[in-house]
């Protein structure tokens, strides 16, 4: 059975305090857009920029710098692009969405986490799941072992529904934000 993970975000939020710390990790400006625009008057949010994928090292400091327009500041805890590389060798070939991304995601969901511990968060989420080309349910599933792992709350979602990702792309244009045409890695390029 398919769990509708925007309607368990909803439920979730409901059932927490006044404004709990969040830490939200993002993956780019654009995607970051709608989803802060969808939970920021829920959470006190830090926005943590970990996506060693990202290649080259020069668009990766274009996509970050690209926050500015979003009016935040975001947590960056460092590129290490050939870490990543060693991480996903042997995987070079599998096409998005496969074992090359499930590994990079786990990845960087978990430095997430481990900072979250190391900060004192309560929740912790990411924009990942706007994008069409990412599995939401393997993201959430992944969110759940983490909470266990690290004892930190994951928030469900799944902000590709109720029109996030064309939101996404709609306050790109208003911002004038930079929007790649692909994820970042440059086995998907």
């Amino acid at each position: 059975m398919k769990i509708d993970y925007n309607k368990l975000m909803y439920e979730e939020i409901s059932s927490f305090g006044d404004k709990p710390r969040l830490l939200l990790h993002c993956c780019c400006a654009p995607c970051s857009s709608a989803v802060i625009e969808k939970i920021a008057k829920y959470f006190s949010i830090t926005y943590l920029y970990f996506n060693p994928n990202i290649y080259p090292e020069d668009e990766y400091y274009r996509r970050k710098d690209e926050f500015s327009k979003l009016g935040v500041n975001v947590v960056d805890i460092g590129y290490d692009h050939n870490e990543f590389v060693q991480l996903v060798k042997g995987h070079e070939l599998d096409k998005e969405g496969g074992d090359r991304c499930r590994i990079c995601i786990a990845y960087r969901l978990d430095k997430a986490f481990s900072f979250a511990l190391e900060n004192g968060f309560e929740i912790v989420t990411t924009t990942l799941s706007i994008s069409p080309h990412k599995d939401a349910q393997f993201i959430n599933m992944l969110g759940e072992n983490l909470e266990k792992k690290y004892g930190i709350k994951y928030l469900h979602a799944d902000f590709k529904k109720e029109n996030g990702y064309l939101r996404s792309t709609e306050i790109s244009k208003e911002k004038g934000i930079y929007r790649q045409n692909y994820c970042g890695c440059e086995f998907a390029k």
